[in-house]
């Protein structure tokens, strides 16, 4: 079994190597992990805000806000589908814990994530909005929520996706409804009332929520915080679960 120490040294030369091949020849290098969400967000900001005139002050702090969130998880989601077909050689010669493959893509994406917030501080300054607030102190609990259900995602999908390879369409379906009944582009308040709830079975509106209000200083509701929580403990367990089940299969299928 290893040690955490050779856990923590496979993870690192993993991650290096995808961020190297990501970004190797390229010369605006990680800034190009911002130009989707950006275009994303010029797309979404032309059509809400001046085709369909969304009224939400600081639409564009509060678009890119979300978008921001959502493509950690959009991301990690696609690129786990694949990691093990990416990285059979390694699945079939070495002896390691799986689940590193698709924790490494994770934890790339919470880079991303990371080093999108100077975009946040840009637009916070521009609308002349405090950069920091009270609600800051609770970013790291969300983030590692949001973590924690991400990689069980991970897990459930990038161990089944060797079994069942039509779960790469099914899943890019299942992410576009998701998108769009996640309050990315407008705001909760503009669902009506009776529906909200059905929206917080969504786990990504929750996350959303959450890391909006911590951006733009609204308030936080703890109840959310308990529900993240739940979500991240529920998939982490079933992806944990359904890994465990098939990894033992996945160099055969390789």
């Amino acid at each position: 079994m290893a040690s955490a120490r050779q856990w923590l040294d496979i993870i690192y030369v993993i991650t290096a190597k995808e961020m190297k091949v990501k970004y190797n020849s390229t010369v605006f290098g990680y800034l190009w992990s911002l130009a989707q969400p950006m275009a994303y967000a010029l797309i979404y900001f032309i059509a809400f805000k001046i085709v369909m005139r969304i009224q939400v002050e600081n639409y564009t702090l509060f678009l890119v806000s979300g978008l921001f969130v959502w493509q950690w998880f959009n991301v990690s989601t696609n690129n786990c589908l694949n990691v093990y077909l990416a990285n059979a050689s390694l699945v079939k010669k070495l002896n390691f814990s799986r689940s590193i493959l698709p924790f490494s893509m994770v934890l790339i994406e919470l880079i991303h994530f990371v080093l999108s917030l100077p975009v946040i501080f840009v637009l916070l300054s521009v609308y002349e909005l405090p950069l920091l607030n009270e609600n800051w102190v609770l970013m790291p609990v969300i983030v590692v929520l949001q973590f924690c259900f991400t990689f069980g995602v991970s897990l459930i999908v990038s161990s089944v996706n060797l079994f069942f390879r039509d779960l790469e369409r099914i899943v890019s379906v299942l992410l576009t409804f998701a998108f769009y009944l996640t309050p990315v582009v407008y705001p909760m308040s503009m669902v009506p009332e009776k529906y909200q709830y059905l929206f917080l079975l969504n786990p990504m509106a929750v996350y959303v929520e959450l890391c909006r209000a911590v951006f733009l200083g609204g308030e936080i509701q703890f109840f959310l915080i308990g529900l993240a929580g739940l979500y991240a403990v529920l998939f982490m367990f079933v992806g944990h679960l359904i890994h465990s089940r098939l990894q033992w299969r996945f160099a055969e299928i390789l």
